[in-house]
């Protein structure tokens, strides 16, 4: 059954994508503080950080809702596991939260609340990475959704994201909402706001093609 999205689900959404990025961008500060000059542990400790912080927020809000990505609210709509009109309401509150999180992050580390990042993260090999990184999570996810296996979810999305950031040479943001948010850092974990338009693009992108290969494998809801 398609639940309709009312103010306690986007509620979730937001609160959800606050902590992941709160998660994500705090865990790189504090990466960049501990293990200064070294870029293998400080990458390390922010993939174990997130992944772990996802498990926690997929728990919590896992029986409101528990997207906070807009490439898997896409996916579950053109799945059939959301309505059309639920769609940009929850991109909005999961794109709010996640820009709420980051200046939340920057304000805990004694940070300008918003500082444009200077990370440049452009080129074909990078955004073919989002691709995969998003057609990962999406079948991690939905996978799992259409066997009616969601009490697996936190974990394994978790392992999944924290795999990412090493397996793909983007560091697997696969998330809009996510990328949005982490251009708001001039930390470890920023991206030039010239190079977000790109990776959204091939999140999206990697969405799509996501959907078109559960259709396939995963063809009913069971």
């Amino acid at each position: 059954m398609i639940r309709p999205v009312g103010s306690r689900q986007l509620l979730a959404e937001a609160t959800g994508a606050m902590f992941l990025l709160v998660g994500v961008v705090g865990s790189g500060i504090m990466a960049e503080r501990l293990s200064p000059g070294d870029t293998g542990l400080q990458l390390f400790q922010n993939a174990a950080a997130t992944a772990a912080v996802l498990v926690a927020v997929i728990s919590i809000f896992g029986t409101i809702s528990a997207d906070f990505n807009p490439a898997i609210t896409i996916g579950a709509w053109a799945l059939g596991h959301r309505e059309g009109r639920d769609v940009l309401p929850m991109v909005l509150a999961q794109t709010v939260g996640a820009c709420c999180g980051t200046v939340l992050a920057n304000l805990m580390f004694d940070l300008p609340a918003v500082a444009w990042a200077t990370t440049e993260r452009s080129g074909a090999n990078l955004w073919l990475a989002e691709v995969v990184a998003t057609v990962g999570l999406l079948l991690v996810v939905f996978s799992l959704v259409r066997t009616a296996r969601t009490s697996q979810l936190p974990y394994a999305v978790g392992a999944y994201v924290g795999g990412a950031y090493y397996f793909t040479s983007s560091t697997g943001f696969a998330n809009p909402a996510v990328t949005v948010a982490r251009t708001l850092s001039d930390t470890f974990t920023g991206i030039d706001p010239t190079c977000a338009p790109m990776f959204i693009l091939m999140q999206v992108a990697g969405a799509g093609v996501a959907v078109g290969l559960l259709r396939v494998l995963f063809p009913t809801t069971e």
